[in-house]
């Protein structure tokens, strides 16, 4: 089958206003009563009056006694008046009706009992005091809530307050969303954890679910339809004729020749755009069928959230009278260059922590079907169309997707990787939760560099100096001799080479590297690994040039362990913890020394502290140790 082409390809701002002015939303969505009591999170479909004031009654504002103001006045404390408890004066409690022929509370800290029933008071009380006077909050007949107004748990209590136990919102809009690909399995069907070759469970519309809910609708996922046109058309035919708002068509976009999205959404109704300037999400396409809106939605999960997060979510709350939520956008600093291509809109998913002055923003893998970069990402930075990516040290504009008070609270790391990271994050939240951690893998040399441009709290380095055996100190005195550091060991590591289970190539060491039969996973240029392979491979007198493989580069010991896992390499240089947590074989090469680098400004910040007291702990080093590979001797001790 001939493979479709984006012929017509729309700027983001183009397409989402026609694909926002070609629905009739006045149309969408009727109203329906329900109780005040249910209703949290609902749009208003109609204001709404209240029916009682509040309070309905003259009340107390103060436990005392009530009384007629005019009678106190001339009291001093030179001239006390006394009142007999009830005539002139009645006790009463905070909310409690005044007493008719009473305006004013003398609050019972003021009185002094003279006899059981004889009050004497020593100053005046003026009209109303401590008095909430009737229709104080509300008045009956005025407005409490105007149309479009989305109800929140305050507004429950002004209601009910109000007399209003009822009221008139707008229906949740109906999404129906369909699964389609035949390479889809339900979740529940590999829920005993065996998932054949070739198979993938669905979980976009997982995301899409919970998507369509926090703006206000209601989901309905339907089954997997496997990559056959009839099947597909029927769905959509099955789905337009429901009482649905609208249709999420998921792995229903793309330029590939098996996805028939398209043809059914032509065959029924108007193709709007088919292609979308932006990355990722390109492929999307925008139709309407009977009057509601339909959406091809691209299949890798970063591509379908950023499709609806652009095209459905502000559909979905305009249905319902109202503005989708802006973001809070912030300025931050990139921590280092991010390249991107021209023509093109891009989605950025980034990590945030506040150093300094400044906030900076570590990106995230930026390939649409990485789902932890979902899951992780602190902001989302937009970069241009018109622009070739952005440069080191211009501040750029973030929409932040966690609250702004987290990132004063981030520890940053920028620096060679290691499995204890994780853990050490984890730990740090548990113990203590007002913190948390965020780290970007770029390598040794990369995380000096980073404390040298400010842009981290630490880095984490292994740089071992040839000439005397010792780890970090010599990078440390040519890379960053200005700025003053604490050194604290993380852990000893053994570095080794990373095999296939089984060692089925038979390697018995480095000099093996340079075989033709063999396929090596190297490290990115810079990291402590790789300053490691090239320093043993000229001990062996080995030429790089003739290993097969060595340009190919991963920034993570555990990419290079899937690599191999994977069969795309053969073998890699890499931390036992990777290849025990992959069940690989591995050949020991060296244990070296991993250390945290600290700048003194920043070590006896709080949250510093607190992660060293974690590094210092009986149950993070138990958990260490159950990785594998490592030796604690040294960790959490000031190494320099």
């Amino acid at each position: 089958m001939k493979r479709k082409i984006y012929l017509h390809m729309k700027p983001l701002e183009e397409t989402r206003e026609i694909f926002m002015n070609c629905l009739d939303y006045g149309r969408m969505l009727a109203g329906e009563r329900i109780l005040t009591s249910e209703s949290r999170g609902r749009i208003l479909a109609e204001p709404v009056f209240a029916r009682f004031s509040s309070p309905n009654f003259h009340a107390a504002a103060m436990d005392g006694i009530a009384l007629l103001a005019d009678d106190t006045f001339g009291t001093t404390v030179d001239h006390p008046k006394q009142f007999r408890i009830g005539k002139q004066a009645f006790w009463i409690n905070t909310g409690q009706p005044l007493p008719e022929g009473t305006n004013a509370v003398i609050m019972v800290e003021q009185i002094n009992m003279i006899e059981e029933d004889l009050a004497e008071i020593q100053a005046a009380a003026f009209p109303w005091q401590h008095v909430r006077k009737m229709g104080e909050d509300l008045v009956a007949t005025e407005m409490l809530l105007p149309r479009g107004h989305r109800i929140t748990a305050y507004d429950l209590g002004a209601l009910i307050a109000g007399g209003v136990f009822e009221i008139r919102v707008f229906q949740k809009p109906k999404v129906i969303l369909i699964p389609t690909g035949s390479e889809l399995v339900e979740w529940q069907e590999v829920a005993d954890g065996s998932l054949p070759p070739g198979k993938v469970p669905e979980f976009n519309t997982m995301i899409l679910s919970g998507l369509v809910q926090e703006c206000g609708g209601e989901p309905f996922r339907w089954p997997i339809i496997r990559d056959k046109k009839e099947l597909i058309q029927e769905a959509l035919t099955r789905a337009v004729a429901s009482d649905c708002q609208m249709v999420i068509i998921n792995a229903g976009s793309s330029s590939g020749s098996e996805d028939y999205s398209l043809t059914a959404i032509e065959s029924l109704g108007e193709i709007l755009v088919h292609g979308v300037t932006i990355m990722p999400g390109k492929p999307t396409i925008l139709g309407i069928i009977q009057g509601k809106p339909v959406i091809g939605n691209p299949g890798y999960p970063v591509s379908a959230t950023i499709s609806f997060e652009q095209f459905a979510r502000p559909v979905l709350f305009k249905m319902q009278g109202i503005l989708a939520p802006e973001r809070k956008r912030v300025s931050v600093f990139p921590a280092r260059s991010f390249p991107s291509k021209l023509g093109q809109e891009e989605f950025l998913r980034v990590n945030l922590g506040r150093v300094g002055e400044k906030i900076i923003a570590n990106p995230l893998p930026r390939g649409a079907g990485t789902i932890t970069s979902l899951t992780r990402a602190d902001g989302i930075i937009r970069i241009p169309a018109n622009s070739e990516g952005i440069n080191l040290e211009e501040p750029v504009q973030a929409e932040l997707l966690r609250e702004e008070s987290v990132l004063s609270r981030t520890v940053v790391i920028v620096g060679s990787h290691d499995n204890t990271l994780d853990l050490l994050g984890n730990f740090l939240t548990n113990q203590h939760p007002q913190f948390r951690l965020t780290s970007s893998n770029v390598g040794s040399t990369g995380g000096l560099m980073a404390l040298k441009r400010g842009i981290a709290h630490l880095a984490g380095s292994h740089l071992l100096d040839p000439e005397t055996g010792g780890y970090n100190i010599t990078y440390i005195r040519r890379l960053i001799p200005d700025v003053p550091v604490k050194g604290v060991n993380l852990v000893l590591r053994q570095q080794g080479l990373i095999l296939g289970r089984g060692n089925p190539k038979k390697i018995a060491g480095l000099e093996d590297l340079t075989r033709k039969d063999l396929t090596f996973i190297n490290r990115q240029a810079g990291s402590g690994t790789r300053i490691l392979l090239d320093f043993r491979l000229k001990e062996l007198g080995l030429d790089a040039a003739l290993i097969r493989g060595y340009e190919e580069e991963e920034f993570t010991h555990m990419a290079v362990a899937v690599a191999v896992l994977s069969g795309r390499a053969d073998v890699g240089l890499g931390i036992y913890a990777a290849a025990r947590a992959l069940d690989l074989d591995f050949i020991p090469v060296v244990q070296e020394e991993y250390d945290l680098v600290i700048p003194e400004k920043f070590f006896g910040d709080e949250k510093i502290q607190a992660l060293l007291s974690v590094i210092r702990s009986a149950d993070f080093q138990e958990a260490v140790r159950a990785l594998g590979g490592y030796d604690l001797s040294l960790t959490g001790k000031i190494v320099f």
